[in-house]
């Protein structure tokens, strides 16, 4: 890519680690399905495949997301804050399942009285996605 094409990626306020906060979103329904960290390489491979890819802090690495479970992320569009230091992924997607628990979202817990309560379903057990 030529560093005009990339120019995008200059407005971005990247962390000193180099990386940005992204949010994926269900682009029908707008629910928040779940939260991850993008790297300039992750966020131009993401335009360039149509599908999500991040950067696993954890695992020091790029994480296409479902290239194990299945699960890909298609992007229907890529927004950026006013701030430029969020990103936020409006997808479709594959399966119904973003979280590795099973679940449609990460965000399956909700505080009531005290307590973190789980308020979603498992869809599929994480046995069965994740060999």
């Amino acid at each position: 890519m030529s560093q005009n094409k990339q120019s995008w990626l200059d407005e971005i306020k990247w962390t000193d680690e180099g990386l940005v906060p992204a949010i994926a979103q269900d682009a029908t329904t707008g629910r928040v399905l779940m939260f991850a960290w993008m790297n300039r390489e992750s966020l131009a491979l993401t335009v360039e495949k149509g599908e999500a890819v991040y950067f696993s802090r954890s695992r020091n690495k790029l994480w296409h997301k479902g290239e194990e479970s299945g699960h890909i992320q298609k992007i229907k569009s890529i927004r950026l804050d006013c701030d430029n230091d969020v990103i936020l992924l409006a997808i479709e997607q594959t399966g119904g399942i973003a979280c590795h628990t099973g679940r449609q979202s990460c965000f399956f817990r909700e505080y009531n009285d005290g307590s973190w309560q789980t308020v979603d379903a498992v869809i599929k057990n994480p046995g069965e996605i994740y060999k």
